[in-house]
C-alpha cells in the first residue's frame, strides 16, 4: 500500500510538472527554451526525451514613466537607441515634438531649458538641435520633460525643463568617443566630435561641433503689402537674401570625486559665430488710385555679423550620512557678446521723401551675469522631503549704437546701460505615496532695476520689485497603467537688452526703438494631465490653461506712411490647450508617435482696443519601421491648421511639411551608423503666409525658405568607456530673460 500510495503521488506530480511544461510551450510563446540530450523522462502517455536547461522570458521594460513633476523616457529600454540620435529619440518622448527642420518644441512651446544631469547646461539650450542631431542616444541614460518645475526654478519663466540624463555610476573601461558628419545638397555641412576619459578620480568631457551655411542653405524671401490707414496709400516692399556663415560651439566638463560625500564639478562652454548677411530688396508707395508716389532699391549688408556667448560653472555637493540629504554650492558666469555692422546703399531713388542714400548702423552689445545660488535638500521622514535655498544674480547690459547717414551730414550715437540684481529664497515641500503625491513651493524674488546713460543723454532710473511666486502639484495613481495629475504654477520674465535699449533704428519706411522703463511680467498655468503607460499603448492628455495680464508686447503704430514700433508692459493673453499625445507599437518592429496641440488664443492690448483670437491645431507625426537587413525607416510630417494669432495685429496661416530618412548600422556593436535623409522632395520652398488685422495699417505678408534637400551623415563611436563626468544634482538655472541678445541664426 506505501509503495502504491508513492507511485501515485510520483505520477500525480510528473502530471503536474507535464502541464507546467505544455502550458510554458503552447500559452506563452514569448518563451525561449534551450535543451540538452539526456535520459528521457517517461510518464503516463508522455515521454520527455530532452531535459530542460532554462527558461528564458524575454520581457520588455517600461519606456515611459511619469513622476509628480516629470515625465521620463528610458532610452536604454529602447533597442533603437543602439543605432540613433538623442534626436530621434526625442521624437518619441511625450510633450516634445520635433520638425523636418529639426526645431525642438517641449509642451508646444520653444520656451524650455536644457538640463544635463540635472543642472543647467548654456551650450545645449543654446545649440539643441545641432547638438542632439549628432550626439548618440547609446550615451543617454533617460530623457525627462520636467513639466512642472518647483519653486526651485518656478519664477525663472520657463514653461518646462528638457533634462538629460547620461550613463553613470558604471565601471570605467577606457575611452570612448564619438565623430558625426553630415552634408546635405544645399551645401550644408555639420561636423560633431566627443571625447571622454578618466585621470584618476578625474573625469573629463570635451565636444566640440560645427555647423557650415551656404548661400543656398540660408536663402530666404519676404513680400509685404502694407496699407496705411490715415492715408489710404499702400507700401509694397520685398526682399531676397541669405546668410552664409560659420558656427562653432564647444564644451568642456570635468569633475572630482574628493570621496563618496564631496564632489567637485565644472563646465565651461561657448558658442560663437560669423555670418555674412546680404541682400537686396525694393520699396514702392502706391496711392488708393494705384499710383506711384515713390520708390527705390535698397541693398544691404552685414560683414562680419558675430555672436560670442561663453558660460563657466562650477558645483560642490556634500552628500551627509543620511539616505538623500545633500547640500549643494554653485557659481555660474555667463557672458554674451554681440556686434551688428550693418549697411544700407539706395538705388534708383524715385521722387523718395529722404534726402540721404544709405546709412551704416553699428551695434555692439554686451550681457555679463554673475550667480551664487545654494541649495539643501532634507528628507524629513518615509514620503516627505523638504529643499530649501537661495539665490543672487548680477546681471549687467551695455549697448552702443551708432548711425551714419551717407549723403548727408547726419549721425547719431546713443549709449545705455541697465543692471539687474535679483535676491531669492524659496522652499519646496514633498510628499508621496504609493498612490498620492503632493508638492508645494513658494519663492519670494527681491529685484533691483537700473538704467542710465553713460552718454548723458538721459537721467538715470530705478525700480524696486518684490514677487510671490506660488506652485501646487497633486497627482494619483488611479491603477497601475492610469494616473491623473493637477499643476499650478507661476512664472516671471523680465526684459533684457533688446527690449530695454533706447537707441532708435532708423530706415525711410520705420522707426524702431526699446523701452527703458519695462518691467518684469507674471505668467500663471493652470493644467490637468491623464497618462495611460502600457508596454505597447501610452496615451496622455492634457488640457490647460495660461495667462498674463501684464505681457511686454510691441507697440506699432503709423504716421505719415512711417512705421513706428517700441515695447510696453500692455499685453493680455490667454491660452486654452489640450495636449495629445500617442505612442503605439502595433508590432514589435513598428512605432507610431503622434503629438497634437489644439489651442485657443487670445491675446489683447486694453489701451489701443486691439483684439485678435482664434483656433489652431499643431500637430506632427512619426512612423518608425525596422527592416530586414538592419536598416531603419521614418516618415514624418508635422504642420498647423487653422489660423493663428502671433500678436494683437497679426494672425499665422496654417502649413505642412515632411520627411523621410533610410539609416543601417555597421561594424560590430552598430558602431557605425549611416544615415539617408530627404527633407520634402516635392517642395521646393517653406511658404509662410501672415497677415496685418489690426493697426494703423493693414497688409499681407509671404516668405520663403529653402526646404527640399537630400542628405547622407555617419556616426562612428568608438572605445568602451562606460561612465559619465558627473554632476551635482542641483545648479544654476537662469531663464528669466525675455527680449535679450539672440543668438540669431
Amino acid at each position: 500500500m506505501k509503495r502504491f500510495l508513492n507511485n501515485k503521488l510520483i505520477n500525480h506530480r510528473m502530471k503536474s510538472v507535464n502541464f507546467i511544461f505544455t502550458f510554458l510551450l503552447f500559452v506563452c510563446p514569448c518563451a525561449s527554451w534551450a535543451q540538452q540530450d539526456s535520459t528521457s523522462v517517461s510518464s503516463g502517455s508522455v515521454t520527455w526525451n530532452k531535459e530542460l536547461d532554462g527558461v528564458v522570458v524575454k520581457a520588455q521594460r517600461q519606456l515611459i514613466k511619469q513622476d509628480i513633476d516629470r515625465i521620463a523616457y528610458d532610452v536604454q529600454a529602447d533597442e533603437e537607441s543602439k543605432t540613433q540620435t538623442v534626436m530621434d529619440m526625442l521624437r518619441k518622448v511625450p510633450m516634445v515634438t520635433v520638425d523636418g527642420q529639426d526645431n525642438i518644441q517641449v509642451k508646444g512651446n520653444s520656451n524650455f531649458k536644457v538640463y544635463k544631469n540635472g543642472h543647467l547646461d548654456p551650450s545645449l539650450t543654446k545649440n539643441a538641435k545641432e547638438v542632439f542631431k549628432s550626439m548618440p542616444a547609446s550615451a543617454v541614460k533617460r530623457i525627462e520633460v520636467i513639466t512642472d518645475p518647483g519653486a526651485r526654478e518656478d519664477a525663472e519663466g520657463v514653461d518646462a525643463i528638457l533634462n538629460i540624463v547620461t550613463l553613470s555610476n558604471t565601471a570605467m573601461q577606457g575611452v570612448t568617443g564619438v565623430v558625426s558628419g553630415s552634408l546635405n545638397t544645399l551645401g550644408h555641412s555639420s561636423f560633431y566630435s566627443s571625447l571622454t576619459s578618466q585621470l584618476g578620480k578625474l573625469m573629463l568631457s570635451v565636444d566640440y561641433g560645427y555647423n557650415g551655411m551656404t548661400k543656398h542653405d540660408s536663402y530666404n524671401r519676404v513680400e509685404h503689402s502694407n496699407t496705411y490707414l490715415d492715408t489710404g496709400n499702400t507700401m509694397l516692399t520685398g526682399s531676397e537674401g541669405s546668410n552664409p556663415g560659420d558656427i562653432h560651439f564647444a564644451d568642456i566638463d570635468a569633475s572630482y570625486d574628493i570621496d563618496s560625500l564631496n564632489l567637485l564639478s565644472a563646465s565651461f562652454g561657448g558658442y560663437f559665430y560669423t555670418l555674412n548677411v546680404q541682400g537686396d530688396g525694393y520699396n514702392q508707395l502706391l496711392n488708393p488710385a494705384g499710383q506711384q508716389l515713390y520708390s527705390y532699391r535698397n541693398s544691404y549688408w552685414m560683414p562680419g555679423y558675430n555672436h560670442h556667448s561663453w558660460n563657466g560653472r562650477f558645483d560642490y555637493q556634500h552628500k551627509t550620512h543620511l539616505q538623500g540629504e545633500r547640500l549643494t554650492l554653485s557659481y555660474m558666469l555667463a557672458l554674451t557678446r554681440q556686434h551688428t555692422d550693418q549697411e544700407n546703399t539706395h538705388t534708383e531713388l524715385y521722387n523718395v521723401p529722404f534726402a540721404y542714400t544709405g546709412s551704416l548702423m553699428n551695434q555692439r552689445e554686451r550681457f555679463t551675469e554673475h550667480t551664487l545660488q545654494v541649495d539643501w535638500l532634507r528628507p524629513l521622514g518615509r514620503g516627505h522631503q523638504l529643499e530649501v535655498g537661495a539665490k543672487y544674480i548680477n546681471r549687467d547690459n551695455n549697448s552702443h549704437n551708432t548711425q551714419t547717414f551717407y549723403g548727408i551730414d547726419a549721425s547719431t550715437s546713443d549709449e545705455f546701460q541697465h543692471t539687474t540684481r535679483v535676491m531669492a529664497g524659496y522652499a519646496d515641500y514633498i510628499f508621496r505615496t504609493a498612490k498620492f503625491s503632493a508638492r508645494a513651493g513658494l519663492r519670494y524674488e527681491y529685484s533691483y532695476m537700473r538704467g542710465s546713460y553713460p552718454d548723458g543723454k538721459g537721467a538715470a532710473f530705478s525700480k524696486h520689485l518684490g514677487d510671490w511666486v506660488p506652485q501646487a502639484t497633486l497627482k494619483f495613481q488611479l491603477t497601475d497603467a492610469q494616473s491623473l495629475k493637477f499643476n499650478y504654477t507661476t512664472s516671471i520674465n523680465r526684459p533684457g537688452i533688446s527690449y530695454l535699449n533706447p537707441a532708435a533704428t532708423v530706415s525711410p519706411s520705420s522707426v524702431s526703438q526699446g523701452n527703458p522703463q519695462l518691467s518684469s511680467s507674471h505668467t500663471h498655468r493652470v493644467s490637468l494631465i491623464y497618462t495611460y503607460i502600457m508596454p505597447n499603448l501610452t496615451l496622455q492628455l492634457a488640457p490647460g490653461y495660461t495667462a498674463y495680464s501684464n505681457g511686454i508686447s510691441s507697440v506699432v503704430t503709423a504716421k505719415d506712411d512711417v512705421r513706428y514700433s517700441t515695447y510696453e508692459n500692455i499685453l493680455r493673453y490667454s491660452r486654452t490647450s489640450f495636449e495629445q499625445y500617442v505612442q503605439w507599437k502595433p508590432f514589435a518592429t513598428t512605432t507610431l508617435v503622434v503629438n497634437n496641440n489644439l489651442r485657443y488664443e487670445h491675446y489683447e492690448n486694453p489701451d489701443l482696443g486691439y483684439l485678435t483670437h482664434g483656433w489652431s491645431d499643431s500637430y506632427s507625426f512619426s512612423l518608425q519601421q525596422r527592416l530586414p537587413l538592419k536598416l531603419s525607416l521614418s516618415l514624418s510630417g508635422y504642420g498647423k491648421i487653422g489660423h493663428s494669432p502671433s500678436s494683437v495685429y497679426a494672425i499665422q496661416h496654417g502649413y505642412f511639411d515632411y520627411y523621410a530618412s533610410l539609416q543601417r548600422s555597421f561594424l560590430k556593436g552598430d558602431r557605425l551608423t549611416v544615415r539617408l535623409t530627404a527633407n520634402a522632395p516635392f517642395n521646393k520652398y517653406w511658404v509662410m503666409d501672415a497677415e496685418t488685422v489690426n493697426g494703423d495699417f493693414l497688409g499681407h505678408e509671404r516668405s520663403w525658405n529653402r526646404n527640399r534637400s537630400f542628405a547622407i551623415s555617419a556616426t562612428w563611436r568608438f572605445g568602451s568607456l562606460k561612465s559619465s563626468v558627473k554632476k551635482t544634482e542641483h545648479s544654476i538655472d537662469n531663464s528669466d530673460v525675455v527680449g535679450g541678445i539672440s543668438k540669431g541664426s
